[in-house]
C-alpha cells in the first residue's frame, strides 16, 4: 500500500536508494527564497532532489493570481519525470519548518494525480537528531514519464465570492492569529481576511515536538470547527495557498477526505480592491 499522507523517519531510512522511491528536499524562507536551495547544497537526505517553491512548485505571477498560484501542469510534471517520479513511483517530501513547504508539493502531486505521496514526519529536523545521515551529493536520476491527471480539487476565487454567504461553504484560514485578524501583515499589502472564514494556524496541527499531533487529536479538533459540515464544504486558504495545504493535510489524516484548496489565497483576493475584506476575530 503506498503511502499517502505522513511517513515516519524508520520507514523513509529502510527505502533509501529504492529505485521506486524519491525523495524532495522543499525547505524554504520566505523572506529569502535562496536559502533553501543553499541549505539543500550544503547538506540534505541522501538520495534527495529539490524542489524549490517559486521556482517549481508555483507557475508565473500576473499581479493579480496571488504570490504563489498554481504551476502549469505539464511544466511541473516534465520536472518530476526528470527527477525520477514515474507512476508507480512513491514520492516523500520534507522540509524543515513543520511541513509547511513540504505540504504543497504533497498537494501539488495529488492535485496532478499522483496519490502516492507522503510527507516526512518531523522533517529534516527529526532526521538529524536521530542521526540518520546526510550528503551534500547530489544524485543523478533516471527519468521516468510523468502523466499528469485530473487529482485533488481546487477553487478559485469568484467561486469563494459567490459562497460567502453560504452557510454550506466554510473558508479556513492557515495564517496566524494576529495575520487573520489583521495585525502584524508583513507580507501582503492589505491585512484582514476573507469575510466569514475562519482561522486554524498551521501550528496548531503539531504537537510539542514538530510532527502532527494524532489522527484522532485531529479528528476531535477539526470537527469541532467543522461544526456539522462536511470535509468537502471546507476550503482552505491562507496567504498564498501553501500552508494551507498544511491544513488540508491534517484533515486528510484524520480521516476528513475530501476538502479543497483555494490556490490564490489572500494574496490573491486583496490584489482585487473590489473584494470584501474582514478584519479582527469572527463571531
Amino acid at each position: 500500500m503506498p503511502y499517502t499522507t505522513l511517513i515516519d523517519t524508520d520507514t523513509l531510512e529502510r527505502h533509501l536508494g529504492d529505485p521506486a522511491w524519491v525523495v524532495f528536499d522543499c525547505r524554504h524562507d520566505l523572506a529569502n527564497p535562496d536559502w533553501g536551495a543553499g541549505a539543500y547544497a550544503k547538506s540534505h537526505i541522501p538520495g534527495a532532489r529539490f524542489l524549490h517553491l517559486d521556482r517549481d512548485l508555483s507557475g508565473p505571477l500576473t499581479g493579480k493570481n496571488g504570490r504563489h498560484p498554481l504551476p502549469d501542469p505539464q511544466a511541473i510534471a516534465a520536472k518530476l519525470g526528470v527527477a525520477g517520479v514515474g507512476p508507480g513511483t512513491q514520492v516523500v517530501a520534507y522540509d524543515a519548518q513543520g511541513g509547511v513547504y513540504a505540504s504543497r508539493a504533497w498537494w501539488v502531486l495529488r492535485w496532478l494525480g499522483h496519490d502516492a505521496v507522503a510527507v516526512l514526519d518531523g522533517g529534516f529536523g527529526k532526521w538529524l537528531r536521530e542521526d540518520r545521515g546526510e550528503t551534500d551529493a547530489v544524485p543523478e536520476p533516471s527519468p521516468a514519464r510523468f502523466e499528469p491527471k485530473r487529482g485533488a480539487a481546487a477553487v478559485d476565487a469568484a467561486f469563494v465570492a459567490a459562497h460567502l454567504r453560504d452557510p454550506g461553504v466554510r473558508v479556513v484560514d492557515a495564517r496566524s492569529n494576529e495575520r487573520y485578524r489583521g495585525e502584524n501583515e508583513t507580507l501582503d499589502p492589505v491585512a484582514g481576511h476573507i469575510p466569514g472564514s475562519v482561522n486554524r494556524y498551521v501550528r496548531e496541527n503539531l504537537d510539542a515536538s514538530g510532527r502532527f499531533k494524532s489522527p484522532a487529536a485531529l479528528r476531535e479538533e477539526w470537527g469541532r470547527l467543522l461544526a456539522g459540515l462536511a470535509p468537502d464544504e471546507i476550503v482552505h486558504s491562507c496567504g498564498s495557498g501553501v500552508a494551507a495545504c498544511h491544513n488540508l493535510l491534517a484533515m486528510e489524516l484524520a480521516g476528513l477526505r475530501g476538502s479543497r484548496l483555494y490556490p490564490g489565497s489572500w494574496s490573491e483576493w486583496v490584489a482585487d480592491p473590489s473584494r470584501p475584506v474582514a478584519t479582527g476575530a469572527e463571531p
